[in-house]
């Protein structure tokens, strides 16, 4: 009986389930049931789903505390996902179970809806599709909870998070126009953390749009009101980055002091970049050196700031750097890139940093190498990276130019001493050189002596080694790869400090020997059969060239034609030195020393005028009045008809605007070879670079020249000029531009083949004219127009172009095949007939040949014009 009643209720239960699950129903019992499965199954579910997908976003994103923090932590990638693509798995789940309770739970009766939980579902289906970075669906999600229940409880909730995606759509003026709406008809309603995030958003919107005063108003609310430590870290820190910004240190200060007071309870990022933030801030004139040193240490020191310490250890070596400590400075800077892991921008800072001392302690080189590390921590082509960049190209031709003049200089002052004591520099130099051999070698030998007394392996380890692989079949005294590889073994030729040991004294007595029979039996054998005959602790001195005087005192110049060669390399790097310096870098100070020195040291006419006319600009500007003008008279004096006396004379007229500057010159020559005028062009570069010998203006002059012979006498003629304007003004921007043109342009430009009229589709008709000939080339180029002014049904050009110095092309351009172009040619020969019926002469009846456009090109590049004639 009892089995019976506990069927019966269990029937009677299965049937009050099954229809309250009915959404069609209005009941209470219906409703409920669909409100509590909701809230406490589907959304329980999306809602942890979307937090952990927002806890993997706060993750994946990296704070950058060397720009203004975004109020809201997530960074919109640019990446495109193909339908069907996940994006993040926790927000397509949050999103499912929405869409669940949206579809499963949703009780849509009469037009309106009983289920108070799906305004909810609407809300995190939004919020999953704005953090999955879809924005639009997500303002749809929005905007449905608006229109469909205009009094839930999340309303305010939701206008905010309208206003946020609005944003992420560029709409920021709708955004804040509507923000500002919601917080003023919600006044003291909309409290706690809707009024933070909405405050916070609002923010947002107004630094989008520049509005930087208003923004700091805005998040002062939403840090007093948000329940959230980082998120009120967050504020804090973004509101002294913006007093920063106006230049109220003291407030800035306030906020930071905030985040510090908070200590543990945010993270330590904030913690620690709110301490460096204030110390940037001191005051360098009132502070406490020795306290302020204190403050830096305890960060250094504190063991909880240890995945901080390179930015610790970048702003004590911005201190020292300061304080002229630059030694400390470097140390700190080199103690910064140790610890600097994913921080790419500290550590361009920090290289950039380094190269600009070195560069102004004159070590180019070395300030050289610092660049070029900085370029690889910076993010390529942006516009810091291309200063840098360019910085670093001005900085070849310093370290080039300063090699010559250091070793030009170092080399005539030695010639010019007595032979006494040149023997005695080169005596104590190739000691040094002996000494040091020496003591390399004993290194050596140390090292091959520490090596081969290591202990001998124990049994048990002599036990495992005959179990290796080598017992399972390798020949005795076999050495196995897991025994090189592990260094086991003791056989000498896998101890790799032996072999280079053995290698550097086999050179030293043998030298470098051919691997042929007989090696021992050359020539060379007898002289170093002699050397070998003293003990061993002299060889070195015997063979290597290095340890003789004599060798340092035979190298050196002694012929005045090369000395003269020297000194004349050496002033020209040194004007180089002084014009780079003066225009490329502004170093004023370096400019001048490197021209007076220039001047003292006898240079060459061409040098002079330059040299004493940028001395004056250089004194100008230095404030150096008394000698400006010293150097003015002794321009005007003594060059009275250069054009630098004329600038000097007539200041209005100044470079840019004088028709006999370098610029106008090249202006109107540039002109003259767009009109083809290639033997003006010329003829007058030529003179130019005869007349501006040493000035920066002739290595254009070299390029305009070279390709006027090019278009003139072909390709060798551009070849020949080309090469010898990479090798004569190699560190010039011309001279870079020379090389690439060999190294990309000419393997394109020397093929002289050429091509099969079937694979082009562009041809031309020309006619040839002698230029000694006396024929009217313009009045023929008139008649040609109206001709082909005719030609309805094809697009037809015609130009005058210069073959040679001894011929000139009429050309027409614009057909479309070489049958085509043949018959165009020969419809001009063809008699016309007038109006009565009789037969008119044709205009043009000149002899022609039709080529395709790659082969003229070829033509017109290698002037092999009777090589292509001959093929038709």
């Amino acid at each position: 009986m009892k089995t019976y009643y506990k069927f019966i209720l269990l029937l009677s239960c299965v049937a009050l389930i099954a229809q309250s699950c009915s959404r069609k129903k209005d009941k209470f019992i219906n409703k409920k049931f669909h409100a509590l499965a909701t809230k406490y199954n589907v959304l329980y579910n999306g809602n942890i789903a979307l937090e952990r997908g927002i806890e993997g976003v706060n993750n994946e994103f990296t704070e950058n505390f060397w720009e203004l923090l975004p109020i809201e932590r997530m960074a919109v990638a640019e990446d495109i996902f193909l339908p069907g693509q996940i994006k993040n798995a926790d927000f397509e789940r949050a999103e499912e179970k929405a869409i669940k309770a949206i579809q499963v739970h949703g009780m849509n009766i009469g037009g309106k809806e009983k289920n108070p939980q799906i305004d909810e579902a609407y809300l995190l289906l939004g919020q999953a599709r704005y953090f999955d970075q879809r924005f639009v669906p997500a303002m749809a999600a929005f905007n449905n909870i608006l229109n469909k229940y205009p009094t839930s409880d999340k309303i305010n909730q939701v206008k905010i998070w309208r206003e946020k995606t609005s944003m992420r759509l560029d709409n920021d003026a709708g955004a804040i126009e509507k923000l500002k709406r919601l917080l003023e008809e919600e006044k003291g309603v909309i409290e706690g953390q809707d009024l933070a995030d909405a405050s916070a958003a609002l923010a947002q919107a107004y630094l989008n749009t520049k509005s930087k005063d208003s923004a700091i108003a805005q998040l002062a609310i939403a840090a007093e009101h948000t329940k959230i430590k980082r998120e009120k870290a967050r504020y804090h820190f973004i509101r002294g980055q913006l007093y920063n910004q106006f230049g109220k240190k003291d407030s800035a200060n306030i906020e930071f002091d905030a985040i510090i007071d908070m200590h543990r309870q945010v993270p330590r990022s904030f913690y620690i970049n709110a301490h460096l933030e204030k110390s940037y801030n001191a005051d360098a004139s009132n502070v406490d050196d020795v306290e302020f040193q204190e403050y830096l240490t305890d960060l250094e020191e504190n063991r909880e700031n240890r995945p901080f310490l390179d930015k610790i250890y970048y702003r004590i070596a911005e201190y020292h750097r300061h304080k002229m400590s630059d030694s400390l400075a470097e140390v700190y800077y080199n103690k910064s890139l140790r610890k600097t892991k994913s921080d790419k921008y500290l550590r361009s800072l920090s290289y950039e940093t380094l190269g600009n001392m070195y560069f102004d302690k004159n070590v180019y080189k070395t300030a050289g190498a610092y660049y070029d590390s900085t370029l690889t921590a910076m993010v390529l082509n942006s516009k810091p990276y291309r200063i840098i960049k360019k910085k670093r190209e001005n900085l070849d031709d310093v370290i080039y130019y300063e090699s010559i003049a250091q070793t030009n200089d170092s080399i005539l002052r030695v010639v010019a001493l007595p032979k006494s004591e040149q023997l005695a520099i080169y005596t104590q130099h190739a000691e040094n050189q002996r000494l040091k051999a020496l003591e390399e070698k004993k290194e050596r030998e140390e090292a091959i002596k520490k090596q081969n007394n290591q202990p001998t392996p124990s049994n048990n380890n002599s036990q495992r080694a005959e179990r290796s692989p080598r017992a399972a079949g390798s020949p005795p005294g076999m050495i196995t790869d897991t025994q090189r590889r592990s260094g086991s073994s003791s056989f000498y030729f896998y101890n790799t400090t032996t072999v280079s040991y053995g290698k550097s004294e086999f050179l030293k007595i043998w030298g470098d020997r051919k691997l042929q029979d007989n090696w021992r039996h050359s020539s060379e054998r007898a002289s170093i059969a002699n050397s070998t005959k003293s003990d061993s602790s002299s060889v070195d001195e015997v063979v290597d060239v290095r340890f003789n005087p004599e060798t340092y005192l035979a190298s050196l110049p002694t012929k005045k034609v090369e000395l003269d060669s020297i000194a004349k390399e050496r002033n020209f790097a040194y004007y180089q030195l002084g014009i780079i310096y003066k225009e490329k870098f502004k170093e004023l100070i370096l400019a001048k020393d490197k021209l007076e020195k220039l001047l003292e040291n006898n240079p060459e006419d061409r040098l002079i005028l330059p040299s004493k006319y940028n001395l004056f600009r250089i004194y100008t500007e230095l404030g150096l009045n008394r000698r400006a003008e010293e150097m003015k008279l002794a321009i005007i004096t003594d060059y009275p008809e250069s054009r630098y006396a004329e600038i000097l004379l007539n200041p209005q007229s100044e470079l840019s605007k004088d028709e006999n500057s370098p610029e106008a010159i090249y202006t109107r020559l540039y002109k003259q070879f767009n009109d083809e005028e290639y033997e003006a062009v010329i003829a007058e570069a030529e003179a130019q670079i005869k007349r501006l010998e040493g000035d920066d203006f002739v290595p254009k002059f070299e390029i305009l020249k070279a390709s006027a012979n090019g278009r003139l006498f072909g390709f060798e003629a551009y070849k020949k000029g080309i090469n010898y304007i990479a090798l004569t003004y190699g560190n010039t921007e011309e001279g870079k531009k020379a090389l690439d043109i060999i190294e990309n342009a000419f393997p394109i430009l020397e093929k002289k083949e050429f091509v099969v009229d079937d694979t082009a589709d562009k041809f031309n008709v020309i006619f040839q004219f002698e230029n000694n000939s006396g024929e009217d080339i313009e009045a023929f180029i008139k008649i040609l127009d109206e001709e082909v002014a005719k030609i309805k049904y094809f697009d037809l050009t015609t130009s005058k172009d210069v073959y040679d110095e001894n011929t000139t092309f009429v050309v027409v351009h614009g057909l479309k095949s070489i049958g085509g172009a043949n018959g165009f040619a020969e419809l001009l020969k063809s008699e016309e007939k007038d109006k009565r019926g009789r037969p008119i002469k044709p205009k043009i009846t000149r002899p022609y040949f039709a080529i395709s456009s790659p082969n003229y090109a070829i033509i017109q590049r290698h002037k092999n014009l009777n090589a292509y004639l001959k093929l038709q």
